[in-house]
C-alpha cells in the first residue's frame, strides 16, 4: 500500500512528498533477511573461486587477510545500519548519497551498486552453468558431460535457463524466494560444515597438509601493501552482498531496525564461515604449487573441485551440489538488488518510468526485475563469445565497483549526519568515526587497485595500448555511467535539480 508524507521543506513555501513504491511490507522476519544475505554472499561459490588467487597473493597470511578484508565491511555497515534507521528506502546508496551530496553524486552511486549487480549476475550465472554440467557428470559417472560447459552455444543458452529461472522466482515475490533460500542456503552451509569437519579429521593424512599456526593472522608478514591491498580486494569480494539486507527494507518487519541489524549479523556470520572454513583448507591442502595444493595454479578457478574428493571420498558430489545451489541461490537472491535500485531510481525521476512498474500480482518490480535479468544475461553471452579473458578481468574491476559505492556510502553517513555526530559518545563513534574509517579503506583500496590493474599484467594480462583490460573495464564502466547520467539529466531534469529527494525530504514511513 503506497503511502504518502507531507511535511514542510526548509525553502520557504516548499513542499516536500515521499511516497511507498508499491511494495509489500512486512514479508520479512530477521532470520529469513539473515538468510538472504548469506544467500547473496553465496559462501561456497565465493570460496571455491576466491581461496586461491588470494593465497597467491598472500600466501599463508590468507586468514589474517580475511580478517583485515572484514573490517571495512563491518564499519560500512554500522554506516548502512544508521542510514537505515534514518531513511529507509530500498534505493539504500542511490536515497542515501542523494540526500547528503546531492542528485549527482548520487546518480553515480546508484550507478554503482547497479553495474556491480549486473556484473556478478552474469558470473554467478556462469558458475551455475559449469557446476551443473560437473554435477550431471560426477551423478551420472560420465567425465565428459563436464565438457559440455566448453560449447558456447550450449552454455549460453544454458545460462539463459538459469537467468530465466531466477527472474520468475523473483518476480514472484520475496515470500517464495524466502522458501527456495530456506533449502538452498541450509544445504550449502551443511555442505561447508561437513568439508570443513572432515579436512579437520582427515589433515595429517595428506601429502600436502601443514599444521595450523597463529602467524596466519600476522599481517606483518605480508611483504608489500600492495599485496595487503589486492588480498583486501579479494577478500572485500568475498564479503560482497550483505547489504541486500537493506534493499529489502521496506518490505521487512520493522525494517528500520532489522534490516540494520540483519546486514551486521550476515557479516560476522559469514566471517566466521570463512575463517573456519580457510583453516581447514589450508591445514589440508597447505599453500604448495603442486598436487592440491592452494598454489597450484591449475586449482584457483576451483579448489573444492580439486579437494573434495581427497577431503571428501564418496561424499565429494555434494560439494559440487554445494557450489551449484550456492550460485543458483545467490543468482536469484542478488537479483533482488538491482530490481529495487532501478525501481527506485525510477520512482525518484532518476531513470524511465517503466522501471517503476510494479506487478499487480505479486506487488514487486516485474519490469525492474525483467530488466536485471536480460541485463546481465546479455552481458555474460556478449563477454563469452568474445573472450574468457574480458569476461574474468570484468570480475576483477568488480572489486573497483564494489569499493567505488560502498565507500561513498559510507562517507555520506558521516556527512548526512555531521551535525550531530558530535551530540553524544554513540554518534560520535557509528555516525562519525566508524563510517569515515571504513569509507577512506575502501577508498584506498580502490585507487590502490586501479594503479596497479594499470599495468598488462594485472589480471589476465590483457591490455589495450599498453594499459590494462581490468583498469579500461572498470574506469570504462564508471566512464558509461557518466554518459548515462548526462543523458538521464537532459531527459528528466526534475531529479537533477533537487525536485525529488533533498537532505531535508522526509524519511519513508516503514511500518513496524
Amino acid at each position: 500500500m503506497s503511502q504518502t508524507i507531507n511535511r514542510g521543506g526548509s525553502a520557504a513555501g516548499s513542499e516536500h512528498k515521499i511516497s511507498g513504491k508499491g511494495l509489500k511490507t512486512g514479508q520479512l522476519g530477521l532470520l529469513a533477511v539473515v538468510v538472504l544475505g548469506i544467500s547473496t554472499i553465496a559462501p561456497a561459490y565465493t570460496l571455491t573461486g576466491a581461496l586461491g588467487p588470494t593465497v597467491a597473493t598472500v600466501g599463508l597470511q590468507l586468514p589474517a587477510i580475511f580478517l583485515i578484508g572484514f573490517i571495512p565491511m563491518i564499519l560500512v555497515s554500522l554506516a548502512y545500519r544508521e542510514l537505515n534507521a534514518d531513511s529507509p528506502d530500498s534505493g539504500t546508496t542511490f536515497t542515501w548519497v542523494t540526500k547528503a551530496f546531492g542528485p549527482w553524486v548520487g546518480w553515480m552511486g546508484g550507478w554503482g551498486l547497479l553495474a556491480a549487480n549486473i556484473i556478478v549476475l552474469s558470473n554467478l550465472a556462469g558458475v551455475a552453468v559449469d557446476f551443473f554440467y560437473l554435477f550431471l557428470s560426477q551423478l551420472l559417472g560420465n567425465p565428459g558431460i563436464a565438457d559440455l560447459a566448453s560449447d558456447k552455444l550450449l552454455n549460453v543458452i544454458t545460462c539463459l535457463v538459469f537467468v530465466g529461472l531466477s527472474v520468475w522466482v523473483s518476480y514472484r515475490g520475496l515470500h517464495t524466494t524466502k522458501i527456495v533460500q530456506y533449502g538452498l542456503v541450509g544445504f550449502q552451509v551443511l555442505a561447508l560444515g561437513l568439508f570443513a569437519v572432515m579436512a579437520f579429521a582427515n589433515w595429517s593424512a595428506s601429502e600436502t597438509a601443514i599444521a595450523f599456526s597463529w602467524d596466519w593472522f600476522d599481517v606483518s608478514k605480508v611483504e608489500s601493501f600492495g599485496q595487503i591491498a589486492a588480498g583486501i580486494s579479494l577478500s572485500i569480494f568475498v564479503y560482497w552482498g550483505w547489504d541486500v539486507c537493506l534493499t529489502v527494507n521496506e518490505e521487512t518487519a520493522n525494517g528500520k531496525k532489522t534490516a540494520g541489524l540483519a546486514g551486521t549479523l550476515t557479516a560476522l556470520a559469514v566471517l566466521g564461515i570463512y575463517l573456519v572454513v580457510t583453516i581447514a583448507t589450508m591445514m589440508f591442502a597447505g599453500v604448495g604449487d603442486s598436487g592440491v595444493g592452494l598454489n597450484n595454479e591449475e586449482n584457483h578457478a576451483n579448489i573444492f573441485t580439486a579437494l573434495a574428493s581427497p577431503v571428501m571420498g564418496p561424499l565429494a558430489i555434494l560439494m559440487s551440489l554445494a557450489v551449484l545451489s550456492s550460485s543458483a541461490a545467490s543468482l536469484q537472491s542478488t537479483m533482488t538488488a538491482p530490481s529495487r535500485s532501478l525501481l527506485a531510481m525510477a520512482h525518484y525521476g532518476a531513470l524511465p518510468k517503466p522501471f517503476a512498474h510494479m506487478s499487480g500480482k505479486f506487488s514487486t518490480p516485474g519490469f525492474a526485475t525483467i530488466a536485471a535479468g536480460v541485463l546481465s544475461a546479455g552481458f555474460y553471452a556478449i563477454m563469452h563469445v568474445i573472450s574468457e579473458n574480458v569476461l574474468n578481468d570484468t570480475i576483477l574491476a568488480l572489486g573497483l565497483m564494489i569499493c567505488f559505492y560502498y565507500g561513498l556510502t559510507a562517507i555520506a553517513c558521516a556527512w548526512y549526519f555531521r551535525n550531530s555526530i558530535f551530540s553524544s559518545a554513540r554518534n560520535f563513534v557509528l555516525r562519525g568515526l566508524c563510517p569515515v574509517l571504513g569509507g577512506i579503506g575502501l577508498f584506498v583500496v580502490f585507487f590502490q587497485t586501479a594503479m596497479d590493474s594499470w599495468a598488462p599484467e594485472f589480471g589476465s594480462g590483457s591490455e589495450v595500448g599498453g594499459v590494462g583490460l581490468v583498469f579500461i573495464l572498470g574506469v570504462g564502466i564508471l566512464a558509461l555511467g557518466v554518459v548515462c547520467m548526462l543523458i538521464q539529466a537532459r531527459l528528466r531534469p526534475g531529479f537533477f535539480k533537487g525536485e525529488t529527494i533533498r537532505k531535508d525530504t522526509p524519511a519513508l514511513v516503514v511500518p513496524e
